[in-house]
């Protein structure tokens, strides 16, 4: 197995990774800020639908097009504009599932010099897609310990 197929396979699994720790969910206030200063458990939920999209648009880009630019995300800004009571866990978890159903088999199709293809992003500059799936592989992870530590203290 190489190193492309069991990051693609990482990423494959990143929506059951969540899904499994928001099972907790059911019991706590989702909306609840326990750590001052952090997002709620919505609002990480919301952030990480949000970023699926953005990944998903700049890895197809980059699949498709000749060095194509993208910009920044900016999620102090977007989450609080873009989080409410009617986005529900459930619809944000299909979409993240739905989204990373939709390109592993893309990712799969592509040949080891399609990984080296370059995007140029607005602050981080030129990414690879093999970088730019490392990023959003890491992504659910890097909040599923935040959303960990939300439960802990909300139940």
């Amino acid at each position: 197995m190489t190193e492309t197929t069991e990051l693609i396979d990482a990423y494959a699994a990143g929506a059951q990774l969540l899904r499994d720790v928001l099972k907790a969910t059911s019991q706590v206030d989702i909306d609840a800020r326990p750590v001052e200063g952090q997002w709620s458990i919505r609002e990480v939920v919301c952030h990480l639908a949000d970023s699926e999209i953005v990944y998903a648009d700049r890895m197809k880009r980059v699949i498709a097009e000749d060095n194509p630019t993208f910009f920044d995300l900016a999620p102090n800004i977007h989450v609080p504009a873009l989080t409410g009571p009617h986005r529900t866990l459930a619809a944000e978890l299909n979409l993240i599932e739905a989204l990373r159903n939709h390109l592993v088999p893309i990712l799969k199709s592509c040949s080891v010099d399609t990984f080296q293809h370059v995007g140029v992003h607005s602050t981080d500059g030129p990414m690879t897609l093999q970088t730019l799936l490392q990023r959003i592989t890491r992504h659910i992870p890097h909040h599923v310990a935040f959303i960990e530590e939300k439960l802990q203290i909300l139940s």
